[in-house]
């Protein structure tokens, strides 16, 4: 049998968090490292969102990497081809190809505590690595809710991030399930082919105008001439979303402005009391993630769309049948109802050092230090991980943040020398997560009256973070080794470990 291959750091997933951390390894000068990816493809959550009307919420020139500007965005909202194709291009500016393992998924992680490396099982064989850097993403993997008799549902079923291209709507009759920021697209996109379009509410949402134009071909020749003036740009788009953190994490009720101008947005388009009534949300506006669309509205006032204020609750034959009592046969039922953001996934294929899953050390809750590590688990980290989520800003700023922690991280174990590792200290982990939860209760997000995607099944928000971009930065710039461990392999013993007190 041929010996495993070893790595020194295996990233797993190819998105933004995954693509970025492969090219900050390569600037911290560590070219030993492969990123694992189970499609066919890079892109991540761009990748697998290709239905009608996908874009981003966040302008584009905030919507991408510092250290890799486009000048070429061709819209001041990109839609998802676009940044699909900007994720293609750091790949190959950054020659990150040949560290990428397509179609590669990740089957189980298992800490080694005698050899301070962790054992990776993959759909195409087996590998270790000493640091592992897990950039799934709490937005790859569907959640769809088990409804009674869909799977003897005649007709055609998918979720919103697993489109099926193949299939016709023309004509169709269409359920929409869910009314989160990927059904506000879908709607407008596929209601002029639709023969019926049925949508099912449970809550609706705040949605504002999306201010969205072409960005011309002066804009961009001046970004490409003077890059500065690209950067000036983007700057200016982080300063405006920092001055507004405070009205989301201290000030919910400086929000009725906004809420006034959702308004009106619904009033403009929505000319028939009862269903603007049905449209209008009671809950604080940023209690749940504002939408932006400036043709959400007029497609719902189409005389081919009806809207269902209750929940899918049965499926009955061909059709679907809503908490209210209300039944519409439908030929296709698609579900736009969001991700296991606060369960994730990969938490069940990750094996710390007390034989436990990382799901298993979670079950109360998902928790970790500076949203990077977690206790119990030596050489892990996870960029977007618990409470780095923002609700007005750019992702990217964020994972930014987090390759910054996780070179510095890396530095630390290339200080130490020899075989060593560095594991959470569960008091610096539950000292964090207390300051984050207490902070928390102050935000919109907890007393804006709504139980959104945010929240656990505890009711604890443990997906966004309750501060500003510039802050979170800060707060991660360095690893502090107070908060953490250094476990060795002692010299005379291959199967013994010791733990060293940095902090005394």
């Amino acid at each position: 049998m041929g010996q495993r291959e070893h790595v020194r750091v295996a990233v797993i997933g190819s998105g933004f968090g995954g693509l970025g951390a492969a090219v900050r390894l390569r600037r911290e000068g560590i070219t030993d490292f492969v990123v694992l990816e189970r499609a066919g493809s890079v892109g991540g959550t761009w990748r697998d969102n290709s239905y009608p009307g996908c874009a981003c919420d966040v302008p584009s020139h905030l919507y991408s990497f510092s250290f890799a500007p486009n000048p070429d965005w061709p819209r001041t909202f990109s839609g998802q081809e676009h940044i699909r194709a900007y994720l293609e291009r750091v790949a190959d500016t950054f020659r990150l190809r040949s560290h990428i393992r397509l179609d590669h998924e990740v089957l189980m992680m298992r800490w080694d505590g005698d050899e301070l490396r962790w054992e990776i099982e993959t759909s195409q064989g087996t590998m270790t690595a000493d640091v592992v850097v897990s950039a799934t993403g709490p937005l790859s993997d569907p959640k769809t809710p088990e409804i009674p008799g869909l799977a003897d549902f005649p007709g055609k079923v998918f979720h919103s991030s697993r489109w099926d291209h193949d299939y016709d709507l023309r004509g169709k009759r269409v359920a929409i399930i869910g009314t989160g920021a990927s059904a506000i697209q879908i709607v407008p996109a596929i209601q002029p082919q639709a023969g019926k379009l049925t949508l099912f509410q449970r809550t609706p949402p705040w949605v504002l105008p999306r201010m969205d134009r072409k960005i011309t071909g002066v804009e961009r020749w001046l970004h490409r001439q003077l890059p500065f003036t690209g950067s000036a740009r983007r700057g200016l788009l982080w300063g405006i979303r920092e001055l507004q953190v405070s009205a989301f994490t201290k000030r919910p009720n400086e929000l009725g402005l906004i809420e006034s101008l959702a308004k009106a947005n619904i009033a403009k388009s929505i000319k028939d009391p009862a269903l603007r009534a049905r449209l209008t949300p009671s809950y604080r506006i940023g209690c749940k993630r504002i939408l932006l669309s400036s043709d959400y509205y007029p497609a719902l006032a189409q005389p081919n769309v009806d809207i269902v204020a209750s929940g899918l609750s049965e499926v009955r034959g061909s059709s679907v049948v809503a908490a209210d009592g209300s039944e519409t046969e439908v030929d296709a039922i698609i579900f736009g109802t969001g991700f296991h953001v606060t369960d994730l996934p990969i938490a069940e294929r990750v094996v710390g050092a007390d034989g436990i899953t990382l799901a298993e050390s979670w079950k109360d809750g998902m928790q970790s230090l500076r949203g990077a590590t977690a206790a119990g688990f030596p050489n892990w980290m996870t960029i977007i991980g618990a409470n780095t989520g923002l609700g007005n800003s750019s992702m990217i700023l964020m994972i930014e943040s987090q390759l910054n922690y996780m070179a510095d991280y890396l530095r630390q174990l290339s200080v130490l020398g020899g075989r060593a590792a560095l594991a959470a200290r569960p008091s610096a982990v539950g000292a964090w997560n207390r300051r984050v939860q207490e902070r928390m209760e102050r935000t919109v997000w907890k007393s804006g009256g709504c139980n959104s995607w945010y929240l656990d099944a505890n009711g604890r928000n443990t997906t966004l973070w309750p501060g500003t971009t510039g802050e979170f930065r800060r707060e991660t710039r360095r690893v502090d080794l107070s908060e953490y461990e250094v476990v060795r392999v002692l010299a005379d013993s291959a199967a013994a470990a010791e733990s060293v007190d940095v902090a005394s």
